[in-house]
């Protein structure tokens, strides 16, 4: 029996390899999990939908419901570096489960296609293909869940890491091109966003090497053609060539960074060159003392975890908590 090596032609690891054949290998993916009705813990029901041809979804809808009642709706983007992860996958659907469940909150979390099979900017243009569908519901409602719970005047952005990261470019788009239907986006929720930048500022100077950091690898490996590479306007909203942070289309945000994150300071940054800007909204900073990125998705259970999705949910509708 012939044993076939695959070649690789590229990687980025440790989260994948790419052969000579085309194929992908993904290393640390959470396992795929289907929805399901009237989740075991949460209570919590969901389904998965079809957007487009390129994007699909999955609905999230807590287990007190009736007809008259409307719930904050939550357009949900997930991290990943852009090439990791899905709203399928255990994790995703895991966190999203007792978001609904703590928050009250209709959700939806879009499946938009990863690099590096699909090289950015794709993953934005699937996001705004999903953001405006979902707009065009407050008018269409072809979609049950929303015509009967989904309340579009309490619309919210969020996402972790990539995903805040792709809902700061959604907000930005949606207060300069506007959105289909009535919908308007109420708030952003950005948790650990996804900032990099050539000139490094606060505490990265003496904390972040570069040529060894997972985060400016992954820019290199899913954009690799990006202009202006880290100061790419996509990666840092700081750059001469980003569009003004006063044009965030939300009249809410709230930021979330973590004390031993690396990407801490680009957070707390955003956060300050927003309140800088002009922009007229409502803004608020919450910091996690002594976890790092992203670590409420991977250990839900710990009490800072916790203390974070209460943070959420009292974001997201602070009638229920």
């Amino acid at each position: 029996m012939v044993c076939t090596i695959k070649e690789v032609s590229s990687e980025l690891l440790p989260f994948l390899q790419v052969y000579k054949d085309g194929s992908v290998e993904r290393f640390l993916d959470s396992p795929f999990v289907p929805p399901c009705l009237n989740d075991k813990v949460t209570g919590v029901s969901s389904k998965d939908i079809t957007i487009s041809p390129d994007v699909t979804a999955r609905i999230y809808l807590p287990q007190d419901y009736n007809y008259n009642k409307k719930f904050p709706l939550v357009v949900y983007f997930h991290g990943g570096g852009f090439c990791i992860d899905s709203a399928f996958s255990f994790l995703c659907h895991r966190y999203l489960n007792i978001l609904v469940c703590r928050a009250k909150v209709i959700a939806i979390s879009v499946e938009y296609r990863r690099a590096p099979e699909n090289p950015l900017p794709i993953a934005y243009e699937d996001s705004w293909v999903a953001l405006q569908w979902i707009a065009k519901q407050s008018i269409e409602k072809s979609e049950p869940w929303f015509a009967h719970y989904a309340n579009f005047d309490r619309c919210f952005l969020g996402g972790d890491s990539a995903g805040a990261n792709i809902a700061h470019h959604l907000a930005i788009r949606a207060g300069r091109e506007g959105m289909e239907g009535s919908m308007k986006i109420y708030g952003v929720i950005m948790s650990h966003p996804y900032f990099l930048g050539t000139e490094p500022i606060g505490a990265e100077s003496a904390n972040v090497d570069r040529d060894r950091s997972i985060f400016y690898q992954t820019w290199k490996f899913v954009y690799p053609n990006a202009e202006g590479g880290f100061d790419n306007p996509l990666i840092n909203p700081f750059s001469t060539e980003a569009p003004s942070l006063s044009r965030l289309g939300c009249s809410r945000l709230l930021v979330c960074v973590s004390e031993k994150d690396e990407l801490r300071e680009r957070g707390v940054k955003y956060f300050d060159e927003v309140k800088k800007s002009g922009w007229r909204g409502k803004m608020e900073l919450f910091e996690v003392e002594g976890e790092e990125h992203c670590f409420h998705i991977f250990n839900l259970e710990s009490q800072n975890a916790k203390i974070l999705i209460k943070r959420f949910a009292s974001f997201l509708n602070p009638n229920y908590i």
